[in-house]
């Protein structure tokens, strides 16, 4: 039997090892596809870690359920080597997209199309083995999408970064105010996000980063403006400039320092979606929440609809490719090391 090659989870807040084992054989719907990319998530480090960062000293333990060797790694695009006895035996030989946000298949959440809000979830890379490997098993042959035309490493990263920078756009969609748009955070799904933003809104996109090489690049990406917020008096000078705020804002960092900034920044009726999970703990006055009319929703990840939207905006041109870095799978590790020091634009994809 074929082996089987990951980069795999071992012990929890400590590196990642190699681990070889026979290759899974698919049962039923289940298809096994042959990795080609998958991209690095910064979800990946709070999973390695074993915990999220709830603020205040406390910490989310994100180790239940989980066996240990693991594979980490969600954002995955490759070809259909072998499928189960229930599945098309067409798809052989596909290259195709991985969607990973896959619920139990049975509770209400799955049942009204929202998988991605199961808690009985089965998210590969997140409970179940996922893309840092050679091959992954998927449970069923309907969350594989036809990329075709795009580049395989485009393909792979709209299943996490691109479903989640386009759903929490979405959000922001069809609102009676829609004069300004500020985007915060510019990593892998902050720079999709600029990218889908010009495709999904006509008014001019505004990005505020810590990072000047990345502004710099969302700059160069299509951002009218870039904003660094740890300047001295740069909310005063942003609400001066965008005439009172902004109507849309969304938070793709999502810790204590980015949604004070998105606050002070967004205008009175506006709203506010934060879907970063960098973690902390965010307080807010009751008077000023009400008295700036404000709308504050959080999201994670889009759908399996959504992701087909997304695929088909994507394969039809209207959305244009963002920062990627190529890099061997086996260098996962190293990858790791960067995207935590901060040292990484744009997304790290991972090749076999």
């Amino acid at each position: 039997m074929a082996r089987m090659v990951r980069q795999s989870l071992v012990k929890f807040d400590a590196p990642l090892c190699e681990t070889i084992i026979d290759t899974p054989k698919p049962q039923a719907r289940e298809v096994l596809v042959r990795i080609e990319r998958c991209g690095l998530c910064h979800s990946d480090l709070h999973i390695q870690d074993g915990y999220a960062d709830l603020g205040g000293g406390k910490k989310l333990d994100t180790t239940r359920g989980m066996t240990l060797p693991f594979t980490l790694g969600h954002e995955i695009a490759g070809v259909v080597d072998e499928v189960g006895a229930d599945a098309p035996g067409g798809l052989v030989g596909k290259k195709v997209a991985v969607f990973p946000w896959i619920g139990c298949g049975q509770c209400r959440d799955c049942l009204a199309g929202d998988e991605n809000l199961c808690v009985k979830q089965r998210f590969l890379g997140v409970s179940i083995d996922g893309g840092f490997a050679t091959h992954v098993l998927v449970p069923d042959a309907k969350y594989l999408l036809d990329y075709d035309p795009l580049p395989v490493n485009q393909a792979a990263t709209l299943m996490c970064s691109g479903v989640t920078a386009y759903g929490a756009l979405k959000r922001l969609v069809d609102r009676p105010r829609q004069r300004n748009l500020l985007l915060i955070g510019l990593g892998g799904v902050g720079m999709m996000g600029l990218s889908f933003a010009q495709a999904m809104f006509k008014q001019n996109i505004t990005v505020a980063d810590l990072s000047p090489a990345a502004r710099e690049t969302a700059l160069k990406n299509g951002a009218a403006n870039a904003y660094d917020p740890s300047e001295p008096d740069v909310v005063k000078r942003m609400l001066k400039e965008s005439d009172g705020g902004f109507d849309g804002v969304v938070d793709f960092a999502g810790n204590e320092k980015s949604m004070a900034f998105a606050v002070s920044t967004v205008a009175r009726g506006g709203k506010i979606v934060v879907s970063g999970l960098m973690g902390g703990q965010f307080t807010l006055p009751m008077v000023q929440w009400v008295y700036k009319r404000m709308t504050i929703e959080g999201f994670m990840v889009g759908t399996l609809a959504e992701a087909k939207e997304l695929m088909a905006l994507a394969r039809a041109g209207k959305v244009k490719p963002t920062p990627m870095k190529e890099e061997p799978m086996a260098d996962v590790q190293k990858w790791i090391e960067e995207l935590r020091a901060g040292k990484v634009v744009g997304r790290i994809v991972l090749k076999n």
